[in-house]
């Protein structure tokens, strides 16, 4: 039975990183189980507890150590200028592997062309202390007003230019929005109460989940192979193979065979495997990863 102080309290994000989240979570080997009326999943692991916390409040909760650790986005907690630990980076988001943006954004027909141009204007924005700060840096005076929402139909009735997340810009085009500049490129962070981490169980707690977490983001973007190979075909195939480090070879009970197994990009595997085969390899197999441990 685990003492009180072997608890790890963890922050799951609720919202548009929930579920790429939880799936990233199993695949790191946590099993999580999520009722839809409650805000506390339980893990597998009786020695983490969790709750889902909206990622824009998450670091003032680890700071303030209401929770040990969180996952949330760079720009929450820039925008909060939270004192927190960042014990991991993890390229991850609602739609795929690329950084989110917070860019400023105005109507196709604005006569606002670059940052000058918002000298005295309106914004709406979810970001406000952040895009307060960083139009002061660049000598910029402008009125920024919290938006609760649907941000994007604001301009140009009831704001000159908004400060709007994109992670593809399809929403910005389909209402009509044009991008002036990108103020910032966010990841998703993994961060720590900063007495937390002087905790030495918490750390080394912190520190293996991490590990898993980025283990299993390495493995999403990789792909094994297996292969059969014979004696004169071994210099050729290996020579279109780039792994990890080096392929594993092993020689095959038939003499004069190997077998060849490999870890790499998924998404040269499609023109690979038809080359592996037309320079003399078969049985060629090919099987997803579930974590990717350098």
């Amino acid at each position: 039975m685990n003492s009180k102080k072997n608890i790890l309290k963890l922050g799951l994000p609720k919202g548009s990183l929930q579920e790429s989240t939880l799936r990233l979570f199993k695949k790191a080997g946590y099993h999580i189980s999520v009722s839809t009326r409650s805000y506390y999943p339980v893990f597998d692991d009786p020695e983490i507890q969790s709750m889902l916390i909206r990622a824009q409040e998450m670091a003032r909760y680890v700071e303030d150590g209401h929770l040990d650790c969180g996952l949330t986005g760079r720009d929450w907690v820039l925008e909060q200028n939270a004192d927190v630990v960042e014990v991991a980076e993890l390229r991850y988001a609602k739609e795929g592997f690329r950084p989110v943006r917070w860019v400023i954004a105005v109507p196709t027909d604005s006569k606002i062309k670059s940052l000058k141009d918002l000298e005295g204007k309106r914004i709406a924005t979810e970001l406000v202390g952040f895009t307060k700060r960083y139009l002061r840096s660049k000598g910029i005076r402008a009125e920024v007003d919290f938006s609760w929402g649907a941000t994007e139909i604001k301009p140009p009735f009831l704001a000159d230019a908004i400060v709007e997340l994109t992670e593809t810009g399809t929403s910005l085009r389909a209402n009509n929005l044009r991008i002036v500049e990108t103020m910032i490129e966010s990841t998703t962070r993994f961060i720590a109460n900063k007495k937390a981490w002087q905790e030495r169980w918490k750390k080394q707690k912190m520190e293996n989940i991490a590990l898993l977490l980025r283990g299993a983001l390495a493995a999403e973007e990789k792909v094994g192979l297996k292969m059969n190979v014979p004696k004169k075909s071994f210099k050729r195939v290996l020579s279109l193979l780039s792994a990890m480090h080096s392929p594993t070879v092993s020689c095959l009970s038939d003499t004069g065979w190997y077998a060849i197994d490999v870890v790499t990009d998924e998404r040269i595997v499609r023109d690979l495997i038809p080359k592996l085969k037309g320079a003399g390899a078969s049985g060629i197999v090919e099987y997803q990863l579930n974590k990717v441990i350098p």
